[in-house]
């Protein structure tokens, strides 16, 4: 194999890593738990009192198969960071809209994590207590107020919506938002005033549609559900294996969530409770995902309070981390997370002393390059070898004609003469690839990148670059590079490596900014340190020819 198949090679390796690493990502199997794990107790006092997973369920809302919710009346909240719609049917969270966060198609709109209009996204929080007619996602709740909003110096802001039943029961939902966190309190005040004791379970869950949030035909992104245990760790569930598999299994700890590019809204119940996670398609093209718990016996006359948290907001580092156990695993970069989330911790430190994050990509590449230049140098001295022979082999190639093996046996004995190893450049590039993976899965799922401008045209480093100028200089680096490298003698070789930089280019047409950033870094970089390291091969192999005299 010659430097330029090995070229071919490596780029051939790299695009078929990344597209099984999307693959792997996007294809996550469903994670079953085995029948003894799964099993609930009846008699127990912490655990689900029933097998079954009908939370009273969304047979109401389906309707000739086609699935609708339920609406009364909507309350009004507003914050710091959101916009949301409360419906007093349930007291669901219909809506909520991030306001520092802008949509994808246009800067002056803020981005919709959550709704209800169906228009194309069906994306709500649910919660509900089952047992002794107590109120479910389907109960129409009271509000002493149809909007609330948090004032100047209001740390946080409690929303409390009311049930009474005619058994004596009554129950406040209590929703509590918090300054400067996209952390939500859910809690249940129960006030058991009937005359017999009452074990109720409460239960959390997220209804989503399988159409939605799914990326584009070039850049597909996940969207679907999520959960995670300290025994199972971080599992993420595609639609159709939520329909092919129900998820059915029992944790003391953990969290249930849906997952889509950049956001994530996660269920985290309280502490030590024992939950058990289920999914459920509710129609052909929506599904839930939740968690149930049993909360044992309320005696008459004596209350009892529960609370759980919601996170749903941007899948930014800092705040997953703070949140809960295994959030920050969201933010997904595949097999290569142990390389990735490195990369990511020195990138937000170079933020935070430049405050750009393009700035940042560039600093970081020239750090990455700097790190493997040893490695690369003996990748691009071999390639600089070969081309100082590329005259002779061109030579020997007129010489044998279609005599290929003779040709093979020349070209081995000149490698010999002329102590050159052709695969010697191998080994470097195969170990840098983990880390331009790394690096390419990265910058596709932060969050921070999106709508972070760089300067002038680029302003959103998520987006593709409007003007196409960074692709272009991306595809006029590439021809640099091929330049710079020895030309294949075998004329299809030479075909490919001609078109590559063409097709690249197209293909970087449709990739966010900062990632074509980060390619155009490096491109340049590599073309500095292969014109480098050619100069000094071209000198002394001159050297070598007039016997030391330049």
């Amino acid at each position: 194999m010659d430097t330029r198949r090995l070229i071919l090679f490596v780029i051939f390796s790299m695009s078929i890593l990344m597209l099984w690493d999307a693959w792997q990502r996007q294809s996550a199997p469903v994670a079953t738990q085995p029948a003894s794990q799964a099993a609930v107790t009846a008699n127990s006092t912490n655990t689900p009192t029933s097998q079954a997973v009908d939370v009273t369920a969304g047979a109401q809302e389906v309707v000739n198969g086609t699935f609708k919710l339920l609406t009364g009346q909507r309350i009004k909240v507003t914050t710091d960071l959101y916009k949301a719609d409360i419906e007093t049917v349930g007291g669901d969270l219909r809506r909520l809209e991030l306001l520092k966060h802008r949509a994808a198609d246009n800067d002056k709109t803020n981005f919709v994590l959550l709704d209800d209009a169906a228009k194309p996204m069906t994306y709500v929080a649910q919660t509900g207590l089952i047992g002794a007619d107590l109120p479910t996602h389907h109960t129409v709740f009271s509000s002493p107020a149809t909007s609330y909003q948090m004032q100047e110096g209001q740390d946080k802001l409690e929303v409390r919506l009311s049930w009474v039943g005619t058994n004596g029961v009554a129950v406040d939902k209590v929703y509590t938002f918090h300054r400067n966190q996209y952390v939500i309190d859910v809690a249940y005040e129960i006030k058991n005033g009937s005359t017999n004791a009452i074990a109720p379970e409460v239960y959390y869950q997220i209804v989503h549609d399988s159409e939605s949030n799914q990326g584009s035909a070039l850049m597909p992104t996940f969207t679907g559900g999520s959960y995670y245990t300290e025994a199972k760790k971080f599992n993420k569930l595609a639609f159709k294996d939520m329909a092919k598999e129900p998820l059915n299994i029992t944790s003391n700890d953990g969290w249930v969530g849906l997952l889509q590019h950049y956001f994530v809204s996660a269920w985290i119940p309280k502490d030590g409770l024992t939950r058990k996670f289920y999914t459920e398609q509710l129609a052909d093209n929506m599904y839930r995902i939740g968690s149930r718990s049993a909360l044992g016996t309320i005696a008459p006359e004596t209350s009892y309070s529960i609370s759980a948290r919601l996170f749903s907001g941007p899948q930014t580092k800092k705040d997953l981390l703070a949140t809960a156990p295994g959030l920050e695993y969201t933010v997904d970069y595949g097999w290569l997370t142990i390389v990735a989330t490195p990369l990511f911790w020195v990138l937000s430190k170079i933020h935070s002393l430049v405050n750009n994050w393009g700035v940042a990509i560039i600093l970081l590449t020239l750090l990455i390059k700097a790190a493997f230049y040893p490695l690369s140098a003996k990748s691009y001295r071999s390639m600089a070898q070969m081309r100082e022979l590329a005259p002779r082999l061109e030579s020997m190639k007129q010489k044998f004609g279609d005599d290929r093996q003779k040709m093979q046996q020349a070209m081995m004995e000149l490698y010999r003469t002329e102590k050159i190893n052709p695969m010697s450049g191998c080994l470097p590039i195969l170990i840098q690839i983990p880390v331009f993976i790394s690096l390419y899965w990265m910058l596709l799922g932060s969050v921070e990148l999106r709508h972070a401008p760089f300067f002038g045209w680029i302003q959103d480093l998520s987006a593709v670059d409007p003007y196409y100028i960074l692709p272009l200089i991306m595809g006029a680096s590439m021809i640099i590079q091929t330049k710079l490298n020895p030309k294949p003698t075998d004329p299809i070789q030479a075909k490919v490596m001609t078109w590559m930089p063409v097709l690249f280019s197209i293909f970087f047409f449709f990739f966010p900014a900062g990632l074509v950033l980060y390619w155009v870094v490096n491109n340049i970089v590599s073309i500095w340190q292969q014109w480098y390291i050619n100069k000094n091969i071209h000198a002394e192999a001159l050297a070598k020819k007039t016997g030391g005299k330049r």
